[in-house]
């Protein structure tokens, strides 16, 4: 083996270690300080109390409206990003000459690079003022511009993954269908779209995912109220919003209601690091079953 290749071998040997290194190094921070959370306040109160109020004179310290306001907003933005995503995948692989092809992906490219905080500002300046003129008891901070603006910003996570699944659907598949009469649309959506199933899943699995950790966009236009509820038309606080909050730099460093955040923390990893596991085992078995 020559020196250049030990050399790049190492480099990629070293990326890996650093790699598993700070991934542990972030649990351990989240783990230490979490623990300390919990030798104060109960684990059973944390998942059962209603009420998330650790900053005012009335302690309350339930997970649960900061988890209804993250699983909320992501709702809304699958809804949104969803149906949009696939047509946008089924046209581009099934409709779409080369030409428009070449325009469109990059266009998509470009919703996700723009900055997230661009995303809540426009959420809060342009969606919301144009949602209250249809929906006059909308808050002006709200669940529905956030989530919707944050489905807007997922569609080209959605669409790329779903062309992908789609695209590596065999050719013969298209062809016998085709050859049994049926049309573009009954082929793209009867035959095309269940074979990459497993695919288009996983997309929207990682899409939710992207959601849930999303920060910018709800902290700018959702709000800052957590509250227990379903209603989108009302301010509420995910768990990200909530850790933007303790870290301006106003409560004390190492008190309780500081090390709340490392709580909140956790519990955001364990419902991250649950769908990217879960995406991860239904590639794995679409693969599988493929092989």
């Amino acid at each position: 083996m020559r020196v250049s290749e030990k050399i790049i071998e190492g480099l990629l040997w070293l990326s890996a270690v650093i790699t598993i290194l700070i991934t542990i190094g972030i649990i351990w921070v989240l783990l230490s300080e979490a623990i300390g959370f919990f030798r104060v306040v109960s684990l059973v109160d944390f998942l059962t109390e209603k009420e998330w109020t650790p900053l005012f004179a009335d302690k309350k310290f339930g997970i649960a409206p900061l988890v209804a306001g993250t699983l909320l907003t992501t709702a809304i933005a699958i809804a949104v990003a969803l149906p949009i995503g696939l047509t946008i995948a089924i046209y581009l692989n099934e409709y779409a000459h080369a030409g428009m092809r070449q325009v469109v992906k990059p266009m998509l490219e470009v919703l996700a690079t723009i900055p997230t905080v661009v995303y809540g500002f426009f959420a809060l300046t342009v969606v919301t003022p144009f949602l209250q003129t249809l929906i006059p008891r909308l808050a002006g901070f709200n669940a529905l511009s956030a989530g919707m603006v944050m489905g807007i910003m997922i569609i080209p996570m959605i669409s790329s993954l779903s062309e992908d699944a789609i695209s590596a659907v065999p050719r013969s598949l298209r062809e016998a269908a085709y050859g049994m009469g049926s049309t573009r649309l009954q082929t793209a959506f009867g035959v095309m779209v269940p074979a990459a199933s497993s695919g288009i899943v996983v997309s929207v699995i990682l899409a939710i995912s992207r959601a849930v950790g999303e920060t910018m966009i709800v902290a700018v236009a959702a709000g800052q109220q957590p509250r227990l509820t379903l209603n989108p038309l009302v301010p509420i606080e995910t768990i990200t919003t909530y850790i933007v909050q303790v870290s301006l730099g106003d409560v004390p460093q190492g008190s309780l209601e500081y090390k709340t955040i490392f709580a909140a923390g956790i519990t955001l990893f364990i419902f991250t690091f649950a769908l990217n596991n879960l995406s991860f085992w239904i590639k794995k078995k679409y693969q599988e079953k493929y092989d």
